[in-house]
């Protein structure tokens, strides 16, 4: 009767199949780290258009109802949005309601400075949220439209 040979890795298999992949986990790990950063940037331009869609739609609601004075209100998605001479206020009712920002779903955090008439809009999970953040500055006259910028990099967003 004959034996039936036993199939099987060696040591030496299973420790070269180890090396590889603790090569190949070295070079892909920094790759996936830069990847998030790169995300939380795309994200910000994502946000970025978003509110300046928002603040153009706004106004152009604004214009139709003749709501461009210094206050004024002004329904979109069946919500108010609270205007400052025809643009989103710096308010939760303002421009983050008209962008239809949720600082929970979306992962952000969102403030509102009434002594700045100033909105941030920072992604969280940065290394540092101040250097990967969207600012909407209020308009200040009729004749003039908010301030809105981003800051962030995929390096500073990372």
């Amino acid at each position: 009767m004959s034996k039936a040979k036993q199939g099987g890795f060696t040591l030496v298999e299973l420790v070269v199949v180890i090396v590889i992949l603790g090569i190949l986990a070295a070079v892909a790990l920094p790759r996936f780290i830069g990847l998030q950063g790169d995300a939380r940037y795309a994200k910000g331009q994502a946000i970025l258009g978003s509110v300046k869609s928002a603040a153009s739609i706004a106004r152009a609601g604004a214009l139709v109802r003749s709501q461009t004075g210094a206050t004024g209100t002004v329904t979109m998605e069946g919500l108010s949005v609270d205007l400052v001479y025809g643009y989103p206020a710096a308010t939760a009712n303002g421009i983050a309601r008209a962008a239809n920002l949720d600082a929970t779903a979306d992962a952000l955090t969102i403030t509102h400075t009434v002594a700045t008439k100033t909105t941030t809009i920072q992604i969280n999970g940065a290394g540092t949220p101040a250097n990967c953040q969207i600012t909407y500055v209020e308009a200040a006259a009729a004749d003039a439209a908010p301030t809105i910028t981003f800051n962030g990099s995929a390096t500073n967003c990372g």
